[in-house]
């Protein structure tokens, strides 16, 4: 049997074995902590208050407002956060384009050095580095990679960024009023829902990560009832304190 008969198959098991996970996560990371985010946050509020021994209405407003400016919150400031962090790129990219254009020699010497440092023979690294000189637009996109580690044709959307926070945050904060808005007068309800919310959530964060889906749920779950028990503490001490 010849050598390459031999490593064929191992080739082929290599490629349909051979994967990883989605370390930056997608659109599925950001999501599941924009709701589980709303999911605590207003469980705790909700529970703060209801630990004052105030009427259910109370409780309702206090969640839907909680949902309203912890929403209009987040999408602020994601999109504050990203169109800032689009316009410093941008910026950048337009210093390197015009150092390509005033020093493409030094420019291409540069990114010359930048592959020998990685361990390409010298000859090589300057017969690549003016080969990808030749296009001005892909010469930017290289050193943009390089340089300042960006895809110049990948930045984020500040519009996005700002609906998907916005939707993320509110779907989570709406979980624990839900019961309310379908009839509740007590806050156990609520609370339970909102608790298999975050567990859920805790559950679907283990696609991204290394642990099980009942670690990452339970751990969440533990989290979020802490911080829901804390804060019906606290307003059940400040209610009694001012009744």
């Amino acid at each position: 049997m010849s050598i390459i008969d031999i490593e064929a198959p191992l080739h082929t098991a290599h490629r349909d074995n051979h994967t990883h996970r989605d370390v930056n996560g997608g659109w599925l990371r950001p999501a599941v902590f924009g709701a589980m985010d709303g999911l605590v946050s207003n469980l705790a509020l909700m529970t703060g208050v209801a630990g004052g021994a105030v009427s259910p209405q109370t409780v309702v407003i206090t969640g839907l407002a909680g949902l309203a400016a912890g929403a209009f919150s987040m999408a602020a400031g994601e999109y504050t956060s990203v169109a800032s962090q689009r316009e410093l790129v941008l910026a950048e990219l337009d210093i390197e384009r015009q150092q390509l254009r005033k020093h493409p020699v030094d420019e291409m010497e540069e990114l010359a050095e930048l592959y020998v440092s990685r361990g390409v023979e010298p000859a090589l690294a300057r017969e690549v580095a003016m080969q990808l000189s030749r296009d001005p637009e892909q010469a930017l996109e290289i050193h943009a990679r390089e340089e300042l580690g960006i895809d110049p044709d990948d930045l984020p959307s500040p519009m996005v960024a700002a609906v998907s926070s916005f939707g993320s945050f509110a779907l989570g904060a709406l979980l624990p009023v839900l019961p309310y808005l379908l009839g509740a007068t007590a806050l156990w309800p609520a609370v339970l829902l909102a608790l298999a919310g975050l567990f859920a959530c805790g559950a679907v964060v283990a696609r991204v990560t290394a642990r099980s889906w009942w670690y990452s749920g339970l751990r969440q779950l533990l989290l979020g009832g802490a911080a829901a028990g804390v804060t019906y503490i606290l307003g059940t001490w400040i209610g009694a304190a001012i009744g």
